[in-house]
C-alpha cells in the first residue's frame, strides 16, 4: 500500500496541471500520519527473455532473483505456479518455500523434475530448475516472492519443442536427361514450424533454373541435365534443433529406341522357341506314358491264368454229350473199354454165356480228357 501511494503522488505531480498541489497533499498527508513512508520495497532482479524455447529432454532455469528492502522484515514467502490461460480459473501452484522449508505440490506431470536452483532460496536466488522437459511441461510460469511488507513477482512463458528427426531423402523422375526431377526431403518428427533447404555439396550452388519449397521440402528441376548432377543435401531446422540428410543425384541418358526394339523382338522369339521346346518336351512325356501303359496291360493278359473247373451246368452238359462216353469193363481179369456216342452198350460176351461183365462209366473232364 505504501509502495502504491508513493506511485499515485508521483504520477499526481507529473501529470497535474498546478504543480503546488501535489506538494501541498504530501504535507499534508505527513501531517495526518507520522508513519507514513514511501520505500521502494522487495523487488525481483531477474532479466531476460519472458518466453524461452527449449528442446524435449533438455533442462531449463526460470530466473527469478531478488532484492529485499531494508524495511522488508517479514517471513519470507516464495512460490513458484502455472498461470492459468483461463482468466476465471486459480492458478495452479508447484512449489513453495516458506519457513525455511521446500514443498512441492501436486503430482501431476508439470509438478515432475521441478527443484529449486539454489539449495538456499532464501539467499536472494529463488530461481526453478526443471529437468528432462516435456511437451506438457509448456505453459506460463509465475514465481512470487514476499517479504512483508514488499512482494514482487515475475512471469516467463516456457515452450517445450520437439527436435526434428532425422529427414528422408529421395528422387522422383527417374534421373533421365531432359526430363522433369524432384528432390524430396521430408522428417517425420518435429515441432512446427520446420524448414527445409537444399544445397549442392559438390559442383558449385544449385543452378537457377531449380526452385525449392522451404515448407515441404521439395526442390523441382524441370528440366533435368548434366549440369544438375551431384551430392545434394537436405537440412531441416526448427527452433531447437536441426538434421539433414544427403543423396547422389545422377544425370542419365535416354535408352536407345532402336535398341530397346530389337531386344524386345529377340526377347519374344526367345521365349516363343522356349514354350515350343516346352511343348514338345510335354507331348513326348505323354507319349512315353501312354505307350508304356498300354504294354504293361498286355503283359497283365498274358499272364492271367485259366480259369478254374466250375460245377457242371446245362452248358456243359451239351459239352460232355459231344464226346462219346467211355466205359470199361472187367471180364475175367481183362479191362475192355468200350465208347459209346449214344447210349449204354453190352459187351458181346454177355450174350454166350460167359461170366457177367461188370461196367464202370467214365466221365470226361474237360481239362485232363478221359481218365486213364
Amino acid at each position: 500500500m505504501l509502495r502504491q501511494s508513493c506511485s499515485h503522488l508521483r504520477s499526481a505531480f507529473l501529470l497535474s496541471p498546478q504543480p503546488w498541489l501535489p506538494v501541498f497533499l504530501l504535507c499534508a498527508a505527513s501531517l495526518l500520519s507520522t508513519d507514513f513512508k514511501c520505500t521502494q520495497g522487495m523487488q525481483v532482479t531477474s532479466t531476460g527473455p519472458q518466453t524461452i524455447q527449449k528442446a524435449e529432454g533438455e533442462s531449463v532455469t526460470l530466473g527469478c532473483r531478488y532484492t529485499p528492502s531494508p524495511s522488508d522484515t517479514g517471513e519470507l514467502d516464495i512460490e513458484w505456479s502455472v498461470v492459468s490461460p483461463d482468466t476465471t480459473q486459480k492458478d495452479q501452484m508447484l512449489m513453495s518455500y516458506t519457513s525455511g522449508t521446500k514443498y512441492v505440490h501436486g503430482n501431476h506431470a508439470l509438478a515432475k523434475g521441478l527443484s529449486f536452483a539454489a539449495q538456499d532460496p532464501s539467499m536472494g536466488d529463488a530461481s526453478l530448475l526443471i529437468s528432462l522437459l516435456s511437451p506438457a511441461q509448456s505453459a506460463t510460469y509465475q514465481c512470487k516472492v514476499k517479504k512483508s511488507p514488499g512482494v514482487d513477482m515475475r512471469k516467463v512463458s516456457l515452450v517445450v519443442m520437439v527436435k526434428p528427426s532425422v529427414p528422408k531423402c529421395w528422387v522422383e523422375g527417374g534421373e533421365l536427361v531432359g526430363k522433369a526431377v524432384s528432390l524430396h526431403c521430408n522428417s517425420a518428427k518435429g515441432s512446427t514450424p520446420l524448414t527445409y533447404t537444399w544445397r549442392r555439396e559438390s559442383a558449385g550452388p544449385i543452378p537457377a533454373p531449380a526452385t525449392q519449397n522451404s515448407v515441404t521440402g521439395e526442390l523441382k528441376i524441370s528440366n533435368h541435365s548434366g549440369s544438375f548432377a551431384g551430392i545434394y543435401l537436405c537440412e531441416v531446422n526448427n527452433a531447437v534443433g536441426a538434421e539433414h540428410c544427403r543423396i547422389n543425384l545422377k544425370a542419365n541418358k535416354p535408352p536407345n529406341r532402336a535398341a530397346v526394339i530389337v531386344g524386345t523382338i529377340v526377347g519374344s522369339l526367345l521365349l516363343i522357341f522356349i514354350l515350343l521346346v516346352f511343348a514338345g518336351i510335354l507331348y513326348w512325356k505323354l507319349s512315353n506314358i501312354r505307350r508304356y501303359e498300354k504294354e504293361f496291360s498286355n503283359e497283365i493278359r498274358e499272364d492271367v491264368p485259366p480259369p478254374e473247373s466250375r460245377p457242371v451246368s446245362r452248358h456243359t452238359s451239351r459239352s460232355v454229350s459231344r464226346h462219346p462216353q467211355v466205359t470199361y469193363c472187367q471180364v475175367g481179369g481183362t479191362e475192355v473199354s468200350s465208347f459209346n456216342g449214344g447210349g449204354t452198350h453190352t459187351p458181346s460176351g454177355n450174350s454166350h454165356g460167359h461170366t457177367p461183365v461188370k461196367c464202370t462209366p467214365v466221365e470226361y473232364d474237360r481239362k485232363y480228357g478221359y481218365a486213364v
